[in-house]
């Protein structure tokens, strides 16, 4: 169905009650969303801004448009222009971009807002950060917008200015690991040691799928390389790919070897518990993450929302592995079965997908 169509059969559905229209049109786009339906979810939202009172909707247009491209639209141009590798005109764009979302949507006295994309992230959020402020939900996910604009910088010589740009996407959404992780790849260019620790400790502690904790990980291998703790960055790769296959990851081991002259004896599972705890790390993922994702599971089938329960079953299995959460999962998705392993090895994660799948990897 074309976009007009379906702006047509949703506009069929409206009554004269602008409060009910509202109502129905929220639904109808959180279902789009849910489906990833995206021109089904823009009729919706464009119905939604229709249906606003005049002065309302003139506001909505202010803060959500630069020189009347709206700002989602000119992410897309930014993204489109890196793919070109056309850096400086990309620069130039997201400068303008982030201007206007740290201008429009800066943080109050008494609230702030949050870029928090879907349940579980916002589930999550409250359980760790225990917010104080009143929360207002951002059209548009600013922490992925404005973490572009800082690999821009990146890219253009600017790795120092790229910091407090990211520091900013991290405060839009604590828990996604996107920021995170390319702050890391910044500390790791200006070689900040004390630093790119407590980001990938900050990361272990939102990461919500065995990719994130992997890259954690990796991360810390190779600034024990850099620091030429062999051993020590041994056991961090190892944790590695003990969470998810890592190709790098072998060549990294030889090269540790290379550098340090002897071969290097893979350590076992203990050892590696043993030098994570030494930086205040564990392996695996933070219980209060599982804890989130699992809770949140239970509460969907209560309310028998069964898609928003699969997806937190997703997570939690991805997380723990665990049997009864994978036959629930198969119980309520059958078509999930698919993606299970036949054969006898234990990585079965494959059957799930991260909340933060691209920004991860």
């Amino acid at each position: 169905m074309s976009y007009n169509d379906t702006l047509e059969e949703i506009r069929s559905k409206l009554g004269d009650s602008p409060e009910e229209n509202d109502k129905l049109l929220r639904r109808i786009a959180a279902d789009y969303a849910q489906a990833g339906n995206k021109e089904g979810f823009e009729a919706a939202e464009q119905l939604l801004l229709e249906n606003l009172p005049e002065n309302v909707r003139k506001e909505m247009l202010r803060i959500t448009h630069v020189d009347g491209v709206r700002l989602d639209k000119m992410y897309e141009q930014i993204t489109a222009l890196i793919r070109e590798k056309k850096f400086v005109d990309a620069k130039s764009m997201a400068e303008r971009l982030y201007k206007k979302i740290t201008v429009e949507f800066r943080e109050g006295e008494k609230s702030k807002f949050v870029s928090l994309r879907n349940p579980f992230e916002d589930n999550l959020y409250q359980r760790l950060f225990k917010p104080e402020k009143e929360l207002k939900r951002a059209p548009f996910d600013f922490a992925s917008y404005i973490t572009t604009y800082a690999y821009v910088m990146t890219e253009t010589g600017s790795p120092l200015d790229a910091i407090p740009i990211l520091e900013t996407a991290i405060d839009f959404n604590p828990v996604d690991c996107g920021p995170k992780f390319e702050l890391a790849e910044v500390y790791k260019l200006l070689k900040n040691r004390k630093r790119l620790e407590e980001i990938t400790r900050d990361t272990l502690r939102v990461a919500s799928s065995p990719v994130a904790l992997s890259r954690c990980y990796a991360n810390m291998g190779y600034l024990l390389t850099d620091a030429q703790e062999y051993d020590d960055a041994a056991a961090f790769y190892t944790a590695s790919v003990m969470l998810a296959p890592n190709p790098a990851v072998p060549l990294e081991m030889q090269h540790l070897a290379d550098l340090k002259g002897s071969p290097i004896v893979r350590p076992d599972h203990g050892e590696v518990v043993e030098v994570l705890k030494k930086y205040d790390m564990e392996l695996g993922p933070n219980q209060e993450v599982v804890t989130t994702a699992a809770e949140l599971a239970a509460h969907y089938l209560q309310e028998n929302d069964i898609p928003n329960a699969v997806m937190a079953l997703k997570i939690t299995y991805n997380l723990t592995l665990d049997e009864n959460i994978k036959n629930l999962i198969i119980k309520y998705d059958p078509e999930a079965a698919r993606y299970v392993r036949k054969d006898n090895v234990k990585e079965e994660r494959n059957i799930t997908q991260t909340v933060n799948e691209s920004p991860e990897e």
